[in-house]
Parts: C-alpha cells; structure tokens; sequence
C-alpha cells in the first residue's frame, strides 16, 4: 500500500483474480490497466486518484470494500462486523468514508477491479417539489437526494419505490456491488403497545430504533444522545421520529459514536436491518468466492491436487 501511495495512479497494473467457475477450470488472473479505468473523465480521476492516496490505498489488496456515509458507520459497523459476522471478520476489508454524494466517483475503479463492494448510504428524503429535508413516509411523492442511489444503484429517485425495492434491485448486474440503505422497521413505540412501521432518515436514528431498550436507559447522558433517548418518550411514533430527525439536523453524529462506544459494550449493540442485511449478503458472497471447485478427494492429504 504504501508503493501504490507514492506511485502515479496511471501506472499501476492490478491483478484481478477470476475463481473458476467449475471442477474442471483453474482460477486465474486478468491484469486491469488503470490508466484507461476513468476514461476521458479527468475531474472523477482526479477526485479518486487524491482520496485514495489521502486515505486508502490498501484497497487494491483487500478482499472487499465497506464504503460508508459517515464518522458514526466509520467507527461502529467494525463492531457489528467482529460481533455479529465472523467469517467477515477473518477477511480483508478496506472500510472508507466517502458521503453518498461522492461514493458513486469511484464507481469506475471498483468496476475495473470486480472488488466486492457494500455502499451503505443514506435515504436523504426531500419533498416532492424542492430540497428540503424530510422524515421519509410512504405515499407522499417523496424523493432522494442521494447521488450514489440516483446515478449508480439502484438509479431510482422515487422514495416510495426505493422502500419496497427487492435485494436484487439494490445490487449491480454482476453482483459484485450491493447498495444498503435504510428500510421500514416495526417497533413497539411504548412497552406492551402494537408494533408499528418507522422509516428512519440517517444511520443514527436507525440505530435508535433497533436499539430502543438500550437507549432508553441512556436518559442521563448528554449531548445528541440524550436529545435521542429522551425522543423515546413522545406519545406517538410519529413524534418520536420528528423529534429525533430535528434534533439530527446539528447534532454532533462521530460525538455521539464515541459517547456510545464508552457507554455501551459494543456487543450490546445490533446492527440496523438495513446495514444487517449488507454486511450478510458481503459475507455469503466471499464465503462464494474462496471456492476453488478443486476435487475434495484429490485435495486430501496424499492425493494428487
């Protein structure tokens, strides 16, 4: 990493590995050329090649990419990972901060690789007919604001269709690239009460609400994280999710992952649906890709593989 880091981007050659696909193949390799990666598109060349040498160049040796919105996804999903998936937890995973406006630029390099790669990004609801900022609900002609889910995956602007969107609509054609952003969840708004449908808006609200219980008994912090469990107590759902979306607009978000992580044991903590269900998918999809399809009686001890 530190050789890609100093060397220009335009000389490098990657080697991509291909698993074979049947008992009869070997893997193989092809080699990428990354000086023709980006095209004629000298702005998102210039944009990847300064991020990557500023940040993470270990990402032509890893086995797959986490690209995430924010500090709060930056410092806590690590956790989900090592509590929650742990054959995801053995392999090598290059984890960068990039905001949803920005992670599809490096849709050309991931491409060009075939890395395995999980965007977790965010709905970014605005209104119908302007920019403003909004808690997402159904049947409302909402829309996102999101550039990656405009312009790479799934390449829908329609909140409402966005929310009911199968797991194969939030993958790229070859599979190797999956989108997770935040879905509906049913949660109970008092103890004992019925279940009902919320829509969180960002990652620290989702969080919230998968952690309610947890949460709750944080009445005595400070900060963002007290104007969050103190939300838990407004008489209905849909005020508890207003509350906590205003108090989201200035809320200090990597503060609040801090305060979590000296306040909580992080195996405490669940991870979202949404994150939940990408980092599932990347785990199944590595477990895949380390197949070699090679004879099990041929790669005994003794045998002749």
């Amino acid at each position: 990493s530190h050789i890609a880091h100093e060397i220009d981007f335009t000389c490098l050659r990657y080697f991509r590995r291909k698993p074979s696909e049947n008992k009869k193949e070997v893997p193989s390799a092809t080699v990428v050329n990354l000086s023709t990666t980006f095209g004629e598109d000298d702005e998102t060349s210039k944009f990847a090649t300064r991020y990557l040498q500023t940040t993470h160049c270990d990402l032509f040796f890893a086995d797959a990419a986490i690209l995430v919105e924010g500090h709060s996804e930056r410092m806590l999903i690590p956790h989900f990972v090592r509590h929650h998936y742990p054959e995801l937890d053995k392999s090598y995973i290059s984890l960068l901060e990039i905001g949803g406006s920005h992670a599809h630029r490096l849709r050309p390099l991931i491409e060009s690789l075939g890395l395995l790669t999980l965007v977790v990004t965010d709905l970014d609801s605005i209104g119908k007919n302007d920019r403003k900022k909004v808690v997402p609900k159904r049947n409302k002609e909402y829309r996102t604001g999101n550039n990656t889910l405009k312009s790479w995956i799934p390449k829908e602007t329609d909140l409402d269709k966005l929310l009911v969107f199968s797991d194969d609509k939030k993958q790229s054609e070859d599979k190797t690239v999956r989108v997770a952003y935040q879905c509906s969840v049913s949660v109970k708004n008092k103890e004992g009460g019925d279940e009902q449908e919320a829509i969180p808006y960002t990652f620290e609200d989702a969080l919230v609400l998968t952690n309610m219980s947890l949460f709750k008994d944080m009445n005595n912090a400070t900060g963002l994280i007290k104007k969050l469990s103190d939300s838990l107590n407004e008489s209905t759902l849909d005020k508890t999710c207003q509350t906590m979306f205003e108090a989201l607009e200035n809320g200090k978000k990597a503060e609040m992952a801090l305060e979590i992580l000296y306040r909580t044991d992080p195996q405490e903590l669940n991870p979202p649906a949404y994150i939940a269900e990408g980092l599932k998918w990347l785990q199944e999809k590595l477990h895949v890709n380390r197949q070699d399809f090679l004879d099990p009686e041929k790669s005994k001890p003794g045998g002749s593989a």
